[in-house]
């Protein structure tokens, strides 16, 4: 080795070199694979880029255009067919079937033999589709380019399936009719400026558009596969074909399609789109959440079914539930102890079988078990032995009623002609007459006295058929009518029925209950009674009917016609007073736990009750006095007393002031008392008539006096004027100056009828004669313009009102002379009567001189 060899070189050392080169190589190396990852990175990227334009080609192939690699598009020829169609518009993106009329038929081969295969669509109003003929000016602004799929030819129509491409407007009309063509533009779509706040607009109504698919996605299976077409086809981030596959998605009408598609603007189109997607959206999730609820519904439904079943199982096992078997052998062991006609026996087992084959959780089940259970409870054949003995009859009706002789004769004739023929079938008893006489308590002893069930059914305020009739058992809570309900709670075919206050049926929306009562009430009919829920005839022919009213007036005469009535007038004072001790007084001393001893009342105080305090046909009065007479003593009872004696002097302090003792007896000039006939009653009426003044002719009439009545008032007075020269020459002159004035007192209580015509004549002639009538006389009768009394009705109710008041001198009409004569002795003992044929006849009585000269 020289020495000139430099010291540097000789410095460096092998093993550092070598760590040197091995460095660079690591650094060549890095290098090397760095240029590898930039090589993939770059052709992936290539490859990415080449995957989007031949996703992008494939989009614009779509639409018809023609693509080499990434060139643009070529323009689409401008002349082509148009088509309408009626209903939605085809929009862009959208692949849809439609089907046209066969006119279009040679179109559409030309347009499926084309190259392209492209034509245009536009929607028309629906409403035009019915004119027939469809004009230029028809076609909206708006239709769109599609590609011809599929078409098929069938009778009368074409079937084609399109796809929308683009947006066209017409330029201009080619040819209309038979082959219609046009010149077609494509309007550009309208962006926003790049960088612009629209722009971030856009993405975000694009964006929200894709969230709203997506969750519509899973909401509706319908939606499903077009959807996931839409979204495997269509870039989310091209927001004009996003925006209109989401209208076309939509079930929206075919007006709200068409403003989607006719809008060009971007923005405004995603708003538009937005809106209809966000509906169909709410739609969606409610119809989800209703099928969620009927699922749940359903579920619960399942869930309790399977737990009863086990209960039953359950309670069947321990003997505590009887299942529809069980049911029905109950069913049958009831009727196998009856004797049901045929046809209700056929129905039985009818119902039975399909009582047998139903699910007992059917909603029908309830009802048909219900059906059965009434149907067999119905004492079918079942009644009960019926002893007429007439002995024991009016030993029933004495005990238990005091006088009304003539009634209790007339229900003993009927009761021995039941006896004669074996039985009381087919009769139909109306007792009329006022409140608290006694008619529902009669009908309990004609019961009692031929050994019958007896059942009551008020008929006041009744206004719906289905009472006595019944519903049809398809509706639900349905029951049958009251006739049927009296069989069964009778237990027996034949019980006595009472229909109690007959005369207060009212008719409403619902039915005329009197109408229904005819059929009923008919002993030719009645034995085919037709109940709606039974639906199978009864016979109600063994039934013996009575009836109850206060008046006939407002009882139908088709209904009247069908009873015999039987009138209970009321009672004069003796009467009630022997009910009074025989039967009200031990009652309520009986009610009131108390001895006879501990409360006495003699027979005065109780005439004094029963003229003062209790003053009307009935005893309902009477019995309240007694009972609260006995309420007052039994407070005194338990302070100390040993015992309560009832005085005249002490009365005022047990019942207060008597209503009637402050009656004054009208008499006097031109005050005559009348005899009238009322719903509750005999009552009497005065009338006093007097002179106002002599300054003019005149008439007036006061005391809520009804239209008949005031008729007899202004006969009475044409008569009397007329005629008074006859009665009193010097006064023949009275009426022609003087102004009359007759009144009928208490005024607030109105009053109608003819009966008071001789009355009122009579008041008016004592007023002219300046005479004053005879003390102790009421009369009554219908006077005539020609001065005939005519006859009148209720004479025994107004003989009873005559009585009480102490009147015994009665003049009436002579033709009622036979009703006179058939009145009971207890009634007419005392009383004297003057019958009158003509007012003449009146006037010899009342003035006691016959005619004044």
């Amino acid at each position: 080795m020289s020495d000139n060899t430099p010291k540097d070189k000789d410095s460096l050392d092998p093993e550092k070199i070598k760590e040197l080169n091995d460095k660079v190589d690591s650094i060549k190396e890095n290098i090397r694979k760095g240029v590898e990852e930039l090589k993939k990175t770059e052709a992936l990227i290539n490859a990415q880029n080449a995957d989007s334009l031949k996703a992008l080609a494939a989009k614009l192939a779509s639409l018809g255009e023609n693509v080499d690699g990434i060139d643009l598009p070529k323009s689409e020829p401008e002349e082509m067919f148009v088509i309408p169609t009626f209903g939605r518009p085809v929009m862009p993106s959208q692949i849809t079937p439609m089907q046209i009329k066969s006119d279009y038929e040679e179109i559409i081969t030309q347009i499926a033999q084309s190259e392209k295969k492209t034509f245009a669509i536009f929607a028309i109003d629906e409403k035009l589709e019915k004119k027939g003929k469809i004009r230029p000016s028809d076609f909206p602004k708006m239709g769109t380019l599609v590609k011809l799929l599929h078409a098929k030819a069938v009778p009368g129509e074409v079937h084609f399936v399109c796809e929308g491409i683009e947006r066209v407007t017409i330029q201009e009309w080619k040819s209309f009719n038979g082959s219609p063509k046009a010149v077609l533009e494509y309007p550009e779509n309208e962006m926003p400026e790049p960088g612009s706040e629209d722009e971030v607009k856009v993405k975000a109504y694009a964006m929200n558009l894709v969230s709203l698919l997506q969750e519509l996605l899973p909401l509706n299976p319908m939606y499903s596969d077009e959807m996931r077409q839409y979204l495997l086809r269509f870039d989310q981030n091209d927001p004009s074909l996003l925006a209109d596959c989401a209208a076309s998605v939509t079930t929206t009408s075919a007006k709200s399609l068409q403003k989607v598609l006719d809008c060009t603007n971007i923005l405004k189109r995603l708003e538009l789109s937005q809106d209809l997607l966000q509906k169909e959206l709410k739609a969606a999730k409610l119809h989800d959440e209703i099928k969620t609820t009927v699922n749940e519904k359903l579920s619960r439904k399942q869930k309790e079914y399977v737990l009863r079943e086990q209960l039953k199982q359950i309670q069947k096992e321990l003997g505590t539930r009887a299942d529809s078997s069980s049911e029905a052998d109950e069913y049958v062991d009831r009727m196998k102890k009856l004797s049901p006609p045929d046809y209700i026996t056929k129905r039985f087992e009818k119902e039975l079988k399909k009582l047998n084959t139903l699910d007992p959780n059917s909603p029908e089940y309830a009802g048909l078990t219900n059906y059965l259970d009434i149907l067999t409870s119905i004492p079918w054949g079942e009644v009960a032995k019926e002893e007429i003995d007439i002995a024991k009859a009016r030993k029933i009706l004495d005990e238990d009623h005091e006088g009304l002789k003539d009634v209790k004769d007339r229900i003993l004739e009927f009761l021995a002609v039941g006896a004669l023929k074996g039985n009381t079938n087919g009769s139909i008893l109306l007792f009329v007459g006022p409140p608290g006489v006694g008619k529902t308590s009669i009908g309990k002893s004609i019961a009692k006295a031929l050994n019958r069930p007896f059942y009551r059914l008020s008929l006041g305020g009744v206004n719906d058929e289905s009472v006595i009739k019944g519903h049809r058992k398809t509706y639900v809570g349905a029951m049958p009518g009251k006739f049927v309900q009296a069989l069964r709670e009778a237990k027996v075919m034949n019980p006595v029925i009472m229909l109690d206050e007959i005369d207060k049926l009212t008719r409403s929306y619902h039915g005329d209950p009197a109408s229904t009562l005819l059929e009923a009430l008919d002993p030719e009919q009645n034995n085919g009674f037709m109940d709606h829920y039974l639906d199978e005839r009864l016979d109600l022919s063994k039934c013996l009917f009575i009836c109850t009213a206060n008046t006939t007036d407002t009882i139908p005469p088709a209904l009247l016609d069908r009873m015999d009535p039987i009138r209970l007038s009321g009672y004069i004072s003796q009467e009630k007073l022997a009910i009074a001790k025989k039967h009200l007084l031990p009652k309520g001393l009986e009610k009131a736990n108390m001895k006879k001893s501990q409360l006495k009342i003699s027979d005065s105080v109780l005439k004094k009750i029963i003229e003062e305090y209790a003053r009307e046909s009935g005893m309902r009065s009477t019995q309240r006095a007694i009972d609260k007479i006995i309420r007052k003593a039994a407070v005194k009872l338990l302070e100390g007393e040993k015992s309560v004696t009832i005085t005249a002097s002490s009365l005022f302090d047990y019942l207060g002031t008597a209503p009637f003792k402050r009656e004054k007896k009208l008499e006097g000039v031109g005050v005559i008392t009348g005899l009238a006939w009322t719903s509750v009653g005999g009552a009497t009426l005065p009338i006093e008539s007097s002179r106002v003044n002599n300054d003019a002719k005149g008439f007036e009439l006061t005391g809520s006096l009804g239209d008949v009545m005031k008729e007899s008032a202004h006969i009475a007075y044409s008569y009397v004027q007329s005629h008074m020269g006859t009665f009193c020459k010097e006064k023949k002159d009275f009426f022609k100056k003087a102004f009359i004035h007759l009144h009928v007192p208490e005024g607030a209580t109105p009053k109608d009828g003819p009966s008071a015509g001789v009355t009122m004549a009579t008041s008016l002639l004592s007023l002219a004669m300046n005479k004053a009538p005879r003390k102790g006389f009421a009369m009554t009768g219908e006077l005539s313009l020609t001065g005939q009394v005519l006859a009148i009705g209720g004479i025994k109710e107004k003989t009873i009102a005559a009585r009480r008041m102490g009147i015994t001198n009665i003049i009436c009409p002579k033709a009622n002379e036979s009703d006179v004569k058939e009145l009971p002795a207890e009634v007419t003992e005392g009383v004297t009567y003057y019958y009158a044929d003509t007012f003449n006849d009146v006037a010899k009585v009342i003035f006691a001189t016959g005619k004044t000269k």
